[in-house]
């Protein structure tokens, strides 16, 4: 995948991804408060196809579905120094790639364009023209990936209703309007 990337720091929590307030909103509103202490005005900014590299630790706190914010703005990957180990399992659950990259954050610039591999683990920075290698994703983790999530995963193998395919490829969650559920 290729697109422009927001270069960000060490340690940021998932108090700071998915504030406790925003819990409270639907997905597109929610969405918008993503980095809204650390970078305010980020959502504005960022496009489909964007990339978020991050330094150590990143998503450490409590699990919460973040992910599904990052995908409803379009985000392509999240590249990473370091994961908390729930934050990535919970990105792949959710159908967005997530690569381990130690020292990525020193090769990249907000507004570069990256590129990344994750059945490689190659990527480079188009603009600068440096490149660097980490450790691929493994074949499960790439197979749940191409299914758009692990919930997709499981309807395209018929674990789950085939009908749900596509509204779980989206991310969406379904809502029954006759419950409100």
């Amino acid at each position: 995948m290729t697109g422009r990337v927001w270069v960000f720091g060490d340690s940021i929590d998932t108090d700071a991804l998915y504030p406790a307030f925003a819990m409270k909103l639907e997905i597109p509103e929610a969405a918008k408060s993503i980095f809204y202490q650390i970078r305010p005005g980020w959502t504005d900014l960022v496009k489909p196809g964007d990339i978020v590299i991050a330094g150590r630790n990143f998503g450490v706190g409590s699990s919460r579905p973040v992910a599904q914010l990052f995908r409803h703005l379009g985000v392509a990957a999240l590249i990473a120094e370091e994961f908390n180990s729930l934050f990535f399992r919970n990105a792949i659950n959710a159908g967005l790639p997530a690569l381990t990259a130690p020292g990525v954050t020193e090769l990249f610039e907000d507004g570069d364009i990256g590129s990344f591999d994750i059945s490689t683990g190659q990527y480079r920075n188009e603009t600068s023209d440096v490149s660097g290698r980490t450790a691929p994703l493994p074949p499960m983790i790439q197979e749940i990936l191409s299914s758009g999530g692990v919930l997709a995963r499981l309807a395209e193998q018929g674990y789950l209703p085939i009908e749900l395919l596509d509204v779980l490829r989206s991310g969406a969650i379904p809502v029954d309007s006759s419950t409100n559920a």
